[in-house]
């Protein structure tokens, strides 16, 4: 492990043993707001210092099973040496990495709930069909997951594609999941409109947004907001497309636009839209502030521009190619029908190693 890493769990350990000092103290307990607040924190780390004495009980266990390696002349006591030894180093590896995942900083944002917009790029029909493949793959991957699936607006294209498509994703770790999705995705295969068997290229754009936190989300002024109301355009019966209860709101100051078509009530389409409006304006902040700490952000996860192609799908060679982390997967079939858990994994042992060497610049990852 390396000595930064360990240096973090021997300070939580110590911090550990403070708590709980200060947790047996009659003057602690009877200041309800403090002994709360280091309750909070003391089982914020209880976790983290049991997993990092388990790591060291087992490379004691590697350390006298080696000894004993070097020790002994009998056969059959060297073997069972042997054998608790690659037990314990294996067991150390897996431990050591999850460690090292809990000591690094954590997004609030990760554990929430997600918008996640996909819209076609340059390719014309085919890339609006193409956007309607991954919708359908993100549709799929959340199902496996559990979580719940509600699609806020579409625009549908002509051949049973999608010009663009917003979608809310509502589960544990929605966010943190899926967040490294956006950017530019390309598509490279033989259209069904293709009479001579020529691969085209076409390309579309994911953003995935979290949803803000009700008591977090950023103040908008209603002044500046522009509210349309019109027709669904989409399928949802006659009653949808004789009422004006979609909504389109505009932000003025900045020009950004949400809209929600999916119920009947115009009422739940406006509050759907606001929440949409201000994950893009949340977003939008972000990335503003990111671009002042540019230095912190650039490299292998991408620069958060989402022209940026992030992946390549090629569909005649059946694979998949992450460009941010060099990353490729000869299983493109199962990725389009949502087994994605390799490529965002790989993703965020990426993020995890990046993140790493920011907090400890002597690491080589």
């Amino acid at each position: 492990m390396r000595p930064f890493l360990r240096a973090q769990l021997e300070r939580h350990a110590r911090r550990s043993a403070e708590l709980d000092f200060l947790l047996s103290r009659e003057d602690v307990m009877s200041d309800m707001a403090q002994f709360l607040a280091l309750s909070r924190e003391h089982q914020d780390i209880v976790h983290l210092v049991s997993r990092h004495q388990r790591l060291l009980q087992l490379e004691r266990d590697a350390a006298d099973a080696q000894a004993l390696i070097s020790a002994t002349d009998d056969p059959e006591m060297a073997a069972l040496a042997h054998d608790e030894l690659a037990s314990a180093q294996g067991e150390l590896l897996r431990l050591e990495q999850e460690l090292q995942s809990l000591l690094l900083p954590r997004d609030p944002e990760d554990a929430g709930n997600a918008f996640l917009e996909i819209r076609a790029g340059t390719g014309g029909d085919e890339a609006a069909l193409f956007a309607a493949d991954l919708l359908r793959m993100y549709t799929r991957y959340a199902d496996a997951q559990g979580w719940r699936c509600e699609r806020i607006s579409e625009s549908p294209s002509d051949l049973g594609g999608f010009k663009e498509a917003v979608l809310r994703i509502e589960g544990a770790h929605a966010y943190g999941q899926l967040r490294f999705e956006s950017g530019g995705h390309r598509v490279q295969r033989v259209p069904s409109t293709e009479t001579q068997g020529r691969i085209h290229t076409s390309a579309c754009t994911v953003a995935v947004l979290p949803e803000p936190d009700e008591a977090k989300a950023v103040a908008i002024n209603p002044a500046d907001l522009r509210i349309d109301t019109f027709r669904a355009s989409g399928a949802g019966g006659q009653h949808i497309n004789k009422t004006d209860s979609a909504v389109r709101i505009t932000h003025l100051p900045t020009g950004i636009v949400a809209e929600c078509q999916d119920d009947r009530s115009q009422h739940r389409n406006k509050a759907r839209a606001l929440q949409v409006l201000a994950a893009r304006i949340q977003d939008r902040e972000r990335s503003e502030r990111q671009a002042r700490e540019a230095a912190t952000r650039r490299g292998l996860i991408g620069s958060g521009d989402r022209s940026d192609r992030i992946r390549t799908y090629n569909f005649p060679q059946g694979r998949l190619t992450d460009h941010r982390i060099n990353f490729t997967l000869h299983k493109l079939a199962h990725v389009m029908e949502g087994d994605l858990g390799d490529v965002l994994q790989a993703l965020r042992a990426a993020h995890q190693d990046a993140l790493l060497q920011e907090l400890d610049p002597e690491a080589h990852v």
